[in-house]
């Protein structure tokens, strides 16, 4: 059924064309024979075909412009008298004698528009009756497309101020006037269109409506051209005018359309004068209208405005453009109860982005805006639609955005109050943009209050919310959610000891309850951001009197010594004692003997009890010779103490190998250049021969299971431990002793049968050059090395 109608249309169109082309050939006959009464007669059949009520307005659009075309040579006709004979103002009779009302009509705005250009007539007086005249074609479709031919036609011929056809002092207001009534009367027409048709074709009939709007908006566009309308006379007459037309209209497509149109085509500064006349009528629009839509783009326009130069910005202030926008945009959404929640947001982002870039000295404004959203938010449940959750982001990183410093949006009272209308996954979302700005602007947070607020904007990432198990988040997904807080913990700092201790003291208590699961990510950085705290308070280890307690070293210390406790519920054993060998470190630079033993105690009491593997076993022992060699606070019985376990506990590793390796590094315990006291070389001595024992087990073990001696590489390194002790200085370290290591190894290379091995081959090469360079190089050392023979 519907491709029969189709196809009938398609056939009446084709019978309209041609009837228009018929009568047009013999109405130029008559023009080329400047006969005035045949060029009539033709032109009327011609545009009778115009009086069709068959054809959809796509398709009466095409017949239009065949006629409007031929209308053009008959206006050039009409404007030669020599022609044709007759004066403009008898023209203009002879023509409204047509027989039917439509091409009459065409037929006089046609003569009209030359009788303005012959200025025999006002121009006001002749655009008001053909306005007039207008009035009787009542059709829609036939209705508007003749005021567009009426429009079109007069657009150039407007009594307006500088135009040669102005008049007398109140000529705009009439070309204003004239305006503003076609403008009205097609409205109309396009406005009842829409009632007309069958209801299967309705929807048809609105597209193809819409594609007419413009011959409505060419209107407005035709008011904003017009030199005298000043804002004066667009604020008392044209807005409200247009306003009236709009609101009385009571049609969605025609009001969201017009409403737009008003914000296009006038001046910024006009609608910045007129800002409350213009929103007043926003809450008056139908329910339906994408109010939203027209808002934003008003508020776009007038950001642009305010952005085009400094100047214009106190004129914003005058008219408190803020304030009359937010009360509008709050009407709009009361009034329209059923407007989705997106919208209602994607009003504040709007409002937001506008007050940004108006007056982005004014916090009180943009937190305003967010309470605004609260209070729209306030009494639902967390947002579940996707487009409101992007939108509550948007409005949430505009901030950031136009500032780069997260410290302006923690000044925000109702930052965090929006976030938390957000579901779990979006709230993560939200605190990974707002430590990518951090990170992005390399922003500071130096104040313990605004940490607080932080740690509750990134809560999602900081603690598992309304019962999501950490064991359901994806394993790489985690991994880097808590990489980004940990880059972001090292970003809290202060200069001051005392707020530094308190923003250290809050980075505890959310890190602690944040779950074991994230303690190997956030404590680290915690630590060193306390130890860094810590070195700058160097020398301050008494008690301070007073109310609150002072940030000294000691006081830090225990607050590290329970942060690093946690993790053993991890269970990382492996980064604990990493942790306390380094807050052992740090308490030997303050000179805190008991601290910095108690922190060695724990790292041995994690090595003994939770570090199994033996892989990590090798790692730690080295970890916790290395730290002890650099510590200086111990006394001769503390040290002992430790260096006893470190070689117990390097003698008891699985592998001969490890053993060895970890035996000879404790003999640097025993022999530090740069302390006093601490140079005993017999039991460097002892810890050399241990070792070597142990080598030599070692090769016994690999000649049992491999049939061969096995790599010399342990006596080499050991070797090389002799030469710097000999360096050194350390008299049980001789001469002698190297000599009878160097034959072992040469003979170990000689006595093995297998493949040659060529790196011990060559670190012994290496080492035996090293020798000989120091003997040939002459001085002291020369003389040590000269009894050693290579």
């Amino acid at each position: 059924m519907m491709s029969d109608g189709i196809e009938d249309e398609e056939k009446w169109l084709a019978e309209g064309i041609a009837g228009i082309q018929h009568n047009a050939f013999y109405m130029h006959r008559a023009l080329d024979a400047n006969n005035l009464r045949e060029a009539l007669k033709y032109s009327a059949q011609m545009l009778s075909e115009l009086r069709t009520s068959k054809l959809s307005p796509h398709k009466y659009y095409e017949l239009y412009m065949r006629a409007f075309d031929e209308l053009r040579k008959l206006e050039m006709f009409f404007k030669d008298e020599s022609r044709h004979g007759v004066s403009i103002v008898d023209l203009y009779e002879l023509v409204q004698h047509a027989g039917n009302i439509l091409p009459r009509l065409y037929l006089l705005c046609t003569v009209g528009s030359v009788y303005i250009k012959s200025k025999e007539a006002p121009a006001k007086d002749v655009l008001k009756d053909l306005v007039e005249m207008c009035l009787g074609v009542q059709h829609p479709i036939r209705g508007l497309f003749l005021r567009s031919y009426l429009a079109q036609v007069s657009r150039d011929k407007l009594p307006d101020i500088g135009s040669e056809y102005e008049g007398d002092a109140d000529t705009v207001m009439d070309a204003v006037e004239f305006v503003l009534q076609n403008f009205t009367e097609m409205n109309k027409l396009w406005v009842r269109l829409q009632l007309q048709g069958p209801g299967r074709l309705r929807e048809k009939l609105e597209k193809e409506r819409s594609e007419l709007r413009d011959l409505v908006g060419k209107n407005l566009h035709v008011l904003s051209q017009i030199e005298g309308v000043d804002l004066e006379m667009y604020k008392d007459t044209v807005l409200p005018r247009v306003l009236e037309q709009i609101v009385n209209c009571k049609d969605e497509l025609g009001q969201y359309y017009l409403m737009d149109c008003i914000i296009q085509v006038f001046p910024d500064e006009y609608h910045l004068q007129t800002l409350e006349t213009l929103l007043s009528a926003c809450p008056q629009l139908q329910p339906s209208v994408d109010i939203k839509t027209v808002l934003s783009q008003l508020m776009d326009r007038l950001s642009n405005y305010a952005a085009s130069s400094t100047d214009v910005l106190p004129e914003f202030l005058q008219v408190e453009a803020f304030g009359k926008l937010s009360s509008a945009i709050g009407r709009v959404i009361e009034a329209q109860v059923d407007m989705p929640i997106v919208g209602a947001i994607s009003l504040y982002v709007s409002l937001l982005t506008f007050t940004l870039r108006v007056h982005p000295d004014r916090l009180d404004y943009v937190d305003q805006v967010l309470g605004a959203c609260v209070k729209k938010l306030s009494g639902k449940p967390k947002l579940e639609d996707n487009r409101a959750k992007k939108q509550v982001v948007a409005l949430l990183s505009a901030p950031l955005e136009k500032y780069n410093d997260i410290v302006m949006a923690l000044m925000l009272s109702n930052y965090p109050r929006v976030m938390e209308h957000l579901d779990n996954e979006t709230n993560k979302v939200m605190a990974i943009v707002i430590i990518q700005s951090i990170m992005k602007n390399n922003t500071c947070i130096s104040n313990a209050d605004q940490v607080e607020v932080l740690f509750e904007l990134i809560k999602g990432l900081m603690k598992d919310l309304d019962g999501t198990a950490v064991d359901e988040l994806d394993e790489e997904d985690f991994k880097e959610e808590q990489n980004s807080v940990a880059r972001l913990l090292h970003m809290l700092y202060n200069d001051d000891p005392e707020e530094m201790l308190k923003i250290i003291g809050i980075m505890k208590k959310n890190i602690m309850d944040g779950g074991s699961k994230r303690l190997p990510f956030t404590v680290p950085p915690l630590i060193i951001s306390a130890l860094r705290l810590i070195r700058r308070l160097q020398g301050q280890d008494g008690d301070v009197a007073g109310e609150e307690v002072p940030a000294t070293p000691k006081r830090i210390f225990q607050i590290l010594n329970q942060t690093i406790e946690a993790l053993s519920t991890v269970p990382t054993p492996e980064l604990a004692l990493r942790l306390y060998l380094q807050c052992a470190e740090a308490a030997n630079d303050c000179d805190l003997e008991p601290v910095a033993y108690e922190f060695f105690t724990q790292a041995f009491v994690l090595y003994e009890e939770e570090i199994t593997d033996s892989k990590a076993q090798v790692t730690a022992i080295h970890l916790i010779i290395g730290t002890l060699q650099r510590m200086n606070v111990f006394g001769v019985e503390n040290r002992d103490t430790l260096t006893h376990k470190a070689t117990g506990y390097s003698a008891k590793l699985l592998k001969k190998p490890d053993q060895c390796r970890a035996v000879y590094a404790c003999s640097h315990l025993f022999w530090v250049d740069d302390q006093d006291g601490i140079k005993d070389g017999e039991r460097v001595l002892l810890c050399l021969k241990r070792a070597l024992r142990i080598a030599s087990a070692a090769q016994q073990m690999a000649n049992v299971t491999r049939g061969s001696s096995g790599p010399v590489t342990l006596f080499v390194e050991i070797l090389n431990k002799y030469l710097y002790f000999f360096e050194k200085g350390n008299p049980q370290i001789t001469s002698a002793a190297i000599q009878g290591l160097i034959e072992l190894i040469t003979s170990e290379m000689q006595s093995d049968s297998g493949a040659p091995n060529t790196v011990p081959d060559a670190f012994f090469a290496s080492t035996l050059r090293y020798i000989q360079f120091q003997k040939q190089k002459g001085g002291i050392m020369s003389e040590k090395y000269d009894s050693v023979k290579v």
